[in-house]
């Protein structure tokens, strides 16, 4: 098995939006990933290979804290998806190790997610509640709504709502 993972390039835009499909089971996530690409809205798209073939997905936006007058600026992750066929198999894993390195190399200080409570623990996520920071949108429940803290000590007094793109406003 041949397994990489690396930065999208414009041949992949097809395959990422069929794996966005496939995975979420319709249009939504792949419509907000070319939103992203589009309106410049992107931080980083990855993509998983297998074979020369894209098998899985991982994009990064710009989310922001307003805490005290200040904007804390970090990333949320996802949409991330791995095709039906390649789930379980180590892929997304691969992924979201990949983007949180790149996220800490470029030194944000967090990244949030939106997703199984069940799933990103393992990669050091916890729910963002315990950190004092809330979601933008109503109902969500705490557990699924979570933060990696990349750097301690810009994110140590940090409070408040963290808030993604315009363009998810329709993510709920």
């Amino acid at each position: 098995m041949m397994q990489s993972i690396r930065e999208e390039q414009d041949r992949d835009f097809a395959a990422i939006r069929e794996v966005n499909v496939q995975a979420f089971g319709g249009s939504v996530e792949a419509d907000i990933v070319d939103k992203l690409r589009e309106t410049g809205g992107s931080v980083l798209s990855l993509v998983a290979c297998y074979n020369d073939d894209v098998v899985g997905h991982l994009q990064f936006s710009p989310v922001v804290i307003e805490h005290e007058g200040n904007v804390i600026e970090g990333v949320g992750l996802g949409p991330m998806a791995v095709l039906p066929d390649y789930q379980r198999r180590g892929f997304g894993s691969a992924l979201v190790e990949a983007g949180i390195k790149a996220m800490s190399d470029r030194s944000y200080p967090f990244v949030i997610v939106l997703g199984h409570p069940d799933y990103y623990p393992r990669f050091g996520f916890e729910p963002a509640v315990g950190h004092a920071i809330s979601c933008q949108w109503p109902g969500i429940p705490d557990e699924a709504f979570m933060v990696l803290i990349l750097d301690e000590q810009v994110m140590r007094k940090v409070r408040g709502e963290a808030s993604y793109l315009e363009l998810f406003g329709g993510a709920e």
